[in-house]
């Protein structure tokens, strides 16, 4: 399984004042995608100088925050099976997120910690 990207997300109902933070750090905001799920879910793709990333997701219907890992991979499917193989869960059911620029859900391990993988669509494979 070929991993492309592998950093910290953080899903919350008030991403402004996290992104803020984040900011202060030295974090810069690098990509923003509106309207996932077809909800007002909104997701902020951040760097700083060292080129570490954060990704910070605004969810407005959940009660507290949630820590995820965010991990970009090649072949989304392989990366779905592979989880599923060690005991994890779609946290969507059987629902898989797809933006037209990427296909992605969040899987959740027996113990409780969450992955949240996406395959990006590129260009050519349009």
């Amino acid at each position: 399984m070929q991993i492309t990207s592998f950093n910290p997300l953080i899903i919350s109902n008030d991403s402004e004042s996290i992104i803020k933070l984040f900011e202060e750090l030295g974090f810069e905001r690098r990509h923003k995608k509106v309207g996932i799920n077809d909800e007002d879910i909104t997701s902020v793709r951040m760097k700083d100088a060292n080129g570490f990333h954060v990704d910070v997701t605004q969810v407005d219907n959940i009660p507290q925050d949630i820590s995820t890992i965010r991990m970009n991979v090649r072949d989304f499917n392989e990366a779905y099976e592979l989880l599923k193989a060690h005991g994890f869960t779609n946290a969507q059911g059987d629902k898989i997120t797809n933006t037209g620029s990427s296909i992605s859900t969040m899987m959740v391990s027996p113990t409780g910690f969450s992955i949240s993988i996406a395959e990006h669509i590129r260009k050519d494979e349009i």
